[in-house]
């Protein structure tokens, strides 16, 4: 049954060829290791990872560590954005497994219908950021200007992310499970505010062979307006 689950995530999730590399979505998966409704949603990670025109990113919060189990991949700023996220859209309350697509669309568990969908639709939409990415040594070179008019600040941030962590789980709701959890996220900082007014030219420094993640970001947690990686 668990293989068969497996390949309909894949069916669903697989995209079409020729729109890799434009233009990337971006899903974020708040999740924790001690959730026991989590693992599908951890599973359906790996099929986003293996997409061009996605990038996935795996965030372990901390909130569920008092009932047994303490994340070990866990970072405070996770549960922070999560919340900021909310805040936003006049949500009350945040929960594992919820997802995130490109900043807007929020899809509760591992529904891959519901996420292949919100891909599509945010693959759509005419890019507001033109986003460049280059790297020399450990420095990385970031350009980006806009398409069109945009109202307020952005925020342009950057990460890492490790493409595989096991986690060998021996209390709380997971106990007795080994998860083996996709593109999970460390390093996150914000570089700089950007109007768009004039092109952002920058360099960042990100030593070390794990890959880098770039956004741009509507200022107070807006939709994410342009995102790219170095592998």
């Amino acid at each position: 049954m668990k293989r068969l689950l497996q390949a309909v995530a894949a069916l669903w999730l697989m995209a079409p060829p020729l729109l890799a590399q434009e233009n990337p979505v971006v899903v974020e998966l708040f999740t924790s290791q001690g959730c026991s409704s989590c693992p599908p949603a951890d599973e359906l990670m790996h099929a986003l990872a293996e997409r061009d025109d996605v990038i996935a990113l795996a965030l372990h919060v901390d909130y569920w560590d008092y009932i047994g189990w303490k994340d070990e991949f866990a970072d405070p700023r996770n549960a922070q954005r999560q919340r900021a996220y909310a805040t936003t859209a006049g949500r009350r309350s945040i929960y594992t497994p919820e997802m995130i697509v490109n900043g807007l669309t929020d899809i509760v568990g591992a529904r891959p219908m519901e996420v292949s969908k919100a891909i599509a639709q945010h693959k759509e939409v005419a890019p507001a950021v033109a986003l460049t990415l280059s790297r020399d040594g450990d420095a990385v070179e970031i350009g980006a200007t806009t398409l069109k008019q945009l109202d307020g600040p952005m925020i342009v941030q950057m990460l890492r992310y490790v493409p595989e962590r096991e986690a060998r789980i021996t209390r709380g709701e997971n106990a007795g499970r080994t998860i083996t959890y996709a593109n999970v996220t460390q390093d996150w900082k914000v570089l700089r505010e950007w109007d768009g007014k004039s092109p952002l030219k920058l360099t960042a420094e990100a030593p070390g062979e794990n890959p880098v993640v770039v956004l741009v970001q509507a200022a107070k947690m807006g939709p994410i307006l342009a995102a790219g990686e170095l592998k």
